[in-house]
Parts: C-alpha cells; structure tokens; sequence
C-alpha cells in the first residue's frame, strides 16, 4: 500500500508499506458534513476557551518573545535562565555559545532550547556532544526535566544495532537524538557515518557541544596545529543547521584558538586567525553571565557565595618525611640537571617531566609518591631497547597525569590508569637517563628516599590531622553524631585516594553512621545550585 504524507515538511511525498504488518491498522474515513453536528455544538464559554488556546499555540509558534518550553518544564526556572532561550528564538539559525559560570546552569538552558525549538517543529535531529563522564547525567536531565528521550550512542549499542538490523545498518539512521561522547566522535568509526546522515538531513539538526572549549587548538600560534577533536569537530559543526555550544571556560587565553572555536559555531560572523574586536558581535551569539554579577542585580537570588580560605600548617619538625623528601628531591632534580647539560632537547625535556611528576605526587601524599618513585627506579635500571620520538613535546608522548573527563582514558578504571600511567613513566624514566648513567649521589639519593618513602606510608601526616580536625569541629554535634553537612575531598591521584580512606575510616571507626556510603544516600533532583555543604 503507498501512503501520502501530510506534515508540511515533507506533504505529498510517498511511502509503501506492507499493511499486513502493520500492527492495529485501521483506515480512516472521510469525516461527512451531516455528521458533524450529531453530538451538538459546545457551549460558547468552553469553545471560546478553545479557541483562545488555539490561537495562544499559534502565536507562541511563530512569536520569538513569547516561551512555551518554561511551562512544559519539570523545573523551577531561574529568570536568568531564560535569556539564552529568548536569544536563541530572535536567531534565524541557532549558532548560540552559552559560557554562564559554574552551577548557574547550562545544562537547562540547553534543555529549554530544545524543548522550545522541537515544540516550534524547527528541530528534529538533535546529537548532544559532551565528555563521557556526565553522558548518563544528560541522558537523565533531559529526560526527567524535559520529557525528551534521547538514546547513548556508544560501541554497545552500535553492537546491539547490528545484530538486530544487520551489520551494514547506519546506527544514526535508528533515532533522531542520540548523545555521544567526545572520545567517539573522534573516531571515524562513528564520524563517518555521522556525516552520511547529517548530509543526507541537515534541515532540522541540531548540535549540542558541551564543554566546547575541548574543540578549540591549545596552542597561541596563528594557525595553531588542531588536535584530532578539533578537526572532528570541524568537519562535522558545518553539517548541523543549527549549534549550540556550551562552556563555563570559553577562552583559553588566546585569541587566535578562541576566533577558530568561533568559526565552528558560526562561520558567517568569526574567521580563524582574525582576533575578535567587536563586542557586539560576539553578544549576537553569545550569553556570558558569572555568579558574582547575578548576585549585584538579583540580591535575593540565592545563589551560594564561594569563599575560599587557606589553612596553613605550621610547626612540623625539621624530620617530617615530607618535608626531608622535598629536600632530597630537590637535591636529586639538581644532580640530574647538571648530568644533563649535554643531552639532546627531548631528553632533557623528558627527564624534567619525570622529577615534575614527583613533585606533583609528593605534594599529593607520601603514598603516591613511593609508588612512583619505586616505578622510576624500576626505569633506571630497565635497560631493554625503546624507540623514541624527536619530538621535545614530552607531556604528549608521556600521558602522566589523571585523566580528565573529556579524555579517552575517563572511560578505564583505576587500575588500568594507573597501569598506564607506570608504563609512561618507565618510558620517559628511559628516555631521559641520557648518554651517562646516574651518579652515585643520585642513586644514595633514590636509596634514602625510598627508605623514607617507606616508613611514611600509611602514617597520617599532618594535613591529613588538620582534615580530622576540621571534620570533627564542623560535622559533629555537641553529642558527638554526625550531622547533615558534607563535605567533598578532591584529589587527583588513585594512591592519594585510598590512602585518605583508610586514614579517615581509621580515625572515625568509633563513630555512628561510618559504614554508610555514597550508594546509602538518596539521590535527588534540584536546581542547578541547591545542595548540602
């Protein structure tokens, strides 16, 4: 049977569809006019109300001042939160870069722009971009908040696609929203057929990029050298009717890497390499709004005030091993340079990021540091063959720091991190002993640090006294129970982690409520800045 469509995007064109398949297939017939008013006519009041709804939808469809998406919200929208979506609707195409600070946010305002542009009937695709550790957050904010369903596209269901439809079958072609991380996007695997499909249905498409900054070149350079997201991205923004970028950190601090990140969201106004002069012109497509500025003009709008304090610690003995560490890597470090002095410029690029990467762990937790320490001199005496680029850039041939969340390796766990990150250090530990081998002093040093390292592992030092301290002033009643606050530890490393769990359930064994844990407390759903300390 050959069906006709009746949307006005596509009226009169044909489908054939097998209608013995089709499950509760009824053909509606033509309404006659002697039938209409067989039940009678409404009353005047109720079809007026009718009327009037009608005529609301139809205005709020086409008048870019007038919202319906804050009422079909499941939220308690902010004011300024609308601004974005007014900016949006005045924008013949979406290009819109919503940069507001941390917590005021974002995330509604994208959702809010959708919701109103899929009501409007201008978009219909919609692939939302983001890093793949806040993939089941979006996923789940747009769903509860804003009854959009949208489907993770990631290498499961890519499978699950192609054992159900068959291995040929698009997996973009299945849904109209999809969310996707970075880290795929980069590959080709799914690029690719992203571009197929989005050449194929560019009308009606929408790209949300969160975390845009990831997209735009590091470097200062006129024509900085893209990494492999930023020429995904390019080839794939220009694909998309409309984009909208989101970041609470929009500006690197170069202005040629800032215009190109432009380019992407709206080649029409910004040119990469020109810098951008013209303030107008980046609020046409812009909306930048920081907490302390919402503060001055909506006193009452209860958004919480960060106030950092430094604690600092005084009266540690000369013997602390911390400080007795700091003292004979500095000392280490100083030896290595002088040794140093006529290597070539990746090997002594590599050998800076190696004692860098003991430092960043020492000031992390003796933990951390003698489990690097006891990697690095396994590299010193490792004398199996490497092959080494000339390239003087170490931190890109060596990844040694945690992973962010835009980066692939968010996706591995801790274990396999940190198995790469030892392997890492071996190879840079290797390629920055140089043409010498180490001194006798250097290696009297990794002796006495490591005896050091030892014997202070698993020992509260006196940062980890001053937490214990803070916690039992600030979230103990006066009958000594735990309260409601909570507090937040951020640390980057794995060892730094475990060794702070144990010190904290060791100091706080005796107390109520310790085995509770973060699967313990209910999960809920407020505004973007509500929250326990």
């Amino acid at each position: 049977m050959d069906l006709s469509c009746l949307d006005d995007d596509a009226q009169g064109e044909r489908l054939s569809v097998l209608w013995e398949r089709e499950v509760d297939a009824t053909v509606l017939q033509a309404s006659l006019w002697n039938s209409v008013a067989s039940r009678g006519f409404d009353p005047p009041d109720k079809f007026a109300a009718y009327l009037n709804a009608i005529r609301w939808n139809l205005v709020t469809s086409t008048n870019p001042k007038l919202f319906q998406a804050p009422h079909r919200a499941g939220i308690q929208v902010m004011t300024y939160q609308l601004e974005p979506l007014g900016k949006a609707l005045l924008l013949p195409r979406v290009n819109l870069f919503i940069a507001d600070d941390v917590g005021l946010g974002k995330t509604i305002e994208a959702g809010l722009i959708l919701r109103e542009l899929i009501m409007r009937q201008k978009v219909k695709r919609i692939v939302i971009a983001c890093p793949a550790s806040v993939i089941t957050q979006w996923q789940t904010e747009m769903e509860v908040r804003f009854g959009l369903s949208i489907v993770i596209l990631d290498r499961e269901y890519v499978i699950r696609c192609r054992r159900e439809r068959g291995y040929g079958v698009n997996p973009w072609k299945t849904h109209s929203r999809f969310i996707v991380s970075h880290s795929l996007l980069r590959d080709e695997e799914y690029g690719e057929p992203l571009r197929d499909w989005l050449q194929e249905n560019k009308p009606g498409s929408m790209l949300v990029l969160d975390e845009a900054h990831h997209a735009a070149p590091a470097t200062s350079s006129r024509y900085a050298i893209d990494s492999q997201f930023t020429r995904a991205m390019r080839e794939l923004t220009g694909l998309f009717e409309h984009r909208l970028f989101l970041s609470a950190t929009p500006h690197n601090g170069h202005s040629n890497s800032f215009s190109a990140l432009l380019e992407m969201l709206d080649p029409q106004r910004f040119f990469r390499g020109e810098k951008v002069t013209n303030p107008k012109l980046l609020d046409e497509v812009m909306v930048r709004r920081l907490k302390d500025e919402l503060r001055e003009l909506v006193p009452n709008l209860g958004l919480p005030k960060r106030v950092p304090k430094q604690h600092d610690i005084s009266g540690l003995p000369e013997d602390a091993p911390e400080l007795k560490l700091m003292r004979h890597l500095s000392e280490y470090r100083d030896l290595r340079e002088q040794r140093m002095l006529k290597a070539s410029r990746g090997q002594q690029s590599a050998a800076a990021l190696v004692i860098c990467t003991l430092q960043k762990r020492l000031l992390s937790s003796v933990e951390a540091f003698a489990s690097t320490l006891k990697v690095h001199r396994r590299g010193l005496s490792d004398r199996t063959p490497d092959h080494f680029s000339d390239s003087s850039d170490a931190q890109q041939q060596y990844e040694l720091d945690a992973p962010g969340a835009d980066d692939d390796r968010a996706e591995l766990s801790e274990e396999q991190v940190t198995e790469e990150n030892d392997t890492a250090l071996v190879r840079a530990t290797k390629r920055g002993r140089g043409s010498e081998p180490p001194s006798p002093q250097e290696l009297v040093l990794l002796e006495e640090m490591a005896a050091l390292a030892d014997r202070g592992r698993g020992v509260p030092d006196a940062r980890v006294k001053e937490l214990v301290a803070w916690i039992r002033a600030n979230l103990f009643d006066a009958a000594g129970r735990w309260n409601d606050r909570r507090v937040l530890i951020f640390t980057e490393y794995t060892e730094t982690k475990r060794y702070l769990e144990q010190q904290l359930q060791s100091a706080f064994a005796a107390t109520d409520r310790i085995g509770e844990s973060d699967r313990d407390i209910p999960r809920r759903y407020g505004t973007p800045t509500a929250g326990r300390n």
